[in-house]
């Protein structure tokens, strides 16, 4: 990989970089086709960037609906049509007869899927449905998924494989609150948002334990702007809605809605 395009990215990035141009360099030199696992939206940016720089590759991405949040890629010559090959995605549909069924959110089946050993990689978007919950994987781990999957949150129950074309999706629900702020900092947003003392939120931001729009973000005073989507490990994550005018005290009014 040249050093000038690595230069582009924070160095967490880098391992994926090497890989994603090991891919681009693979399709357009050797004509080699790649599926990828899936991607979330800074992956996917990294990815487009660098075919961009090969003239002979070109790539499809497709999370099995339009708007989908993580996608898988194929990568190929640029003489392949993409539209024909298989993106090998199915859904997973998870449902229970208990009533506290309804009490279930994202991050429970996440959870639940993810302590069965499967990596977050190979899980696409999950819709929370008001009976259950619909998610897009990959074909490869669809039946291990479906056996081993029984419980969610002490809740038992019962999947089933379905075509994509079944696919349900939900509606992202955000609580909105509405803040007054000095400037549009990110230690000082995070910490009215996650009710944390400015001390306490520096940490996880130093450590490295913070993306703004999927980007590792480690700068407290880094400036939030409208439509970024913020994520803290272990906290969750927190959209910037809007943000409006200021104060008679020349405090910034923002809007911000909190993923739930």
């Amino acid at each position: 990989m040249v050093k000038e395009i690595l230069d582009h990215f924070h160095q967490d990035e880098r391992e994926f970089v090497d890989r994603a141009w090991e891919w681009v360099v693979n399709a357009g030199d050797y004509h080699e086709l790649k599926l990828t696992d899936f991607l979330d939206p800074r992956q996917a940016f990294i990815l487009q960037t660098l075919v961009n720089r090969h003239p002979d590759v070109h790539i499809r991405l497709d999370g099995g609906y339009d708007g989908a949040e993580r996608c898988r890629a194929i990568i190929a010559p640029d003489y392949r049509n993409l539209e024909d090959e298989g993106m090998g995605l199915v859904v997973l549909s998870i449902y229970s007869g208990d009533q506290k069924f309804l009490e279930l959110d994202h991050g429970d089946y996440m959870g639940a899927i993810l302590n069965l050993g499967i990596k977050r990689s190979k899980i696409g978007d999950i819709h929370v449905l008001d009976d259950g919950c619909h998610s897009v994987v990959g074909e490869d781990i669809a039946s291990y998924l479906h056996m081993q999957l029984n419980q969610v949150h002490r809740i038992h129950v019962q999947s089933e494989i379905l075509p994509l074309e079944a696919l349900r999706t939900s509606q992202v629900s955000l609580d909105t609150m509405d803040l007054t702020v000095a400037s549009l900092r990110l230690d000082g947003i995070a910490s009215d948002v996650y009710r944390l003392s400015r001390s306490k939120i520096l940490v996880p931001i130093k450590a490295g334990r913070c993306r703004v729009s999927w980007k590792v973000v480690e700068d407290p005073s880094f400036a939030l702007k409208e439509g970024d989507v913020v994520s803290l490990q272990g906290f969750g994550r927190f959209k910037v809605l809007e943000v409006g005018g200021l104060t008679k005290k020349e405090r910034y009014r923002v809007r911000i809605g909190k993923f739930v």
